[in-house]
């Protein structure tokens, strides 16, 4: 069963965002420090990311890594690709290029994105990439471990979550079809993003992931994707529903 840690659980600016002199953004707490949000799930012999947000070099150092497997994308929005040009040590180190999974329209906007990656003209020391299809109808098997894609939608954008083992990831999400919600089904541990208390046009509020965590009946769920006007991380950490927690930067849980 993999290791996760929470490479940052922030929303699209991070928290504090640039500017921000709310009480919140001003709290010495580290756990009212986020970054944008991304995982690493460890097997052990096998790490993954999900995400390579604008925080992914700082991330990496973080966790002092020295080996990654393949990256996971959930979607195209910069908050969640930004950083891909720093997979490059990986490439220096394990000498091959990084598998990259992704819907095929994520693919087309990281080639928009990052077109020198994928110019006919290669220059030297430009990330390498193995581009490989995603999609919410196919397992995808890395090293032998099974992970199961999960469509849900961002407003109007197809987001992918994804099942490793008992643990479920889904961020940047408003609304999950029945027929995708059966694959949570039986997840021990679920993360769910909850962006703020009141309505938002593309994220699930925080009353609406409490409710949705009580549907699927999980031993455990965490937030993610939070803003600074969730409020302080202690605080509405302790109002919470047993069995359910804020999620917080540098986070680690065994499945």
């Amino acid at each position: 069963m993999p290791r996760i840690t929470f490479l940052g659980t922030g929303t699209s600016q991070g928290v504090p965002p640039i500017g921000c002199t709310s009480p919140v953004c001003l709290s010495q707490d580290p756990k009212d420090k986020r970054l944008r949000c991304s995982i690493l799930v460890d097997y052990g012999d096998t790490k993954i990311v999900v995400d390579t947000g604008p925080d992914f070099r700082q991330q990496m150092l973080s966790v002092r890594a020295t080996q990654l497997d393949a990256v996971l994308f959930t979607h195209e929005h910069k908050d969640h690709t930004a950083g891909l040009d720093d997979i490059r040590p990986f490439n220096f180190m394990q000498d091959k290029p990084m598998d990259i999974y992704a819907t095929p329209w994520v693919q087309d906007a990281l080639k928009k994105q990052f077109d020198y990656i994928f110019a006919d003209l290669k220059y030297p020391g430009l990330p390498k990439v193995n581009l490989l299809n995603a999609s919410k109808d196919e397992v995808i098997e890395i090293n032998g471990h099974r992970i199961v894609p999960i469509e849900v939608m961002h407003h109007k954008l197809p987001v992918l979550g994804f099942r490793f083992d008992d643990f479920t990831y889904i961020t940047d999400a408003n609304y999950i079809s029945p027929e995708e919600k059966e694959k949570i089904k039986g997840t021990k541990v679920l993360v769910l993003n909850a962006l703020r208390k009141e309505a938002h046009i593309s994220h699930f509020t925080l009353q609406e992931a409490i409710d949705l965590a009580r549907e699927f009946e999980v031993d455990q769920t965490y937030l993610t994707h939070i803003s600074f006007q969730l409020g302080f991380h202690a605080e509405e950490d302790a109002k919470l529903p047993s069995g359910i927690n804020l999620a917080y930067d540098g986070l680690e849980i065994e499945v």
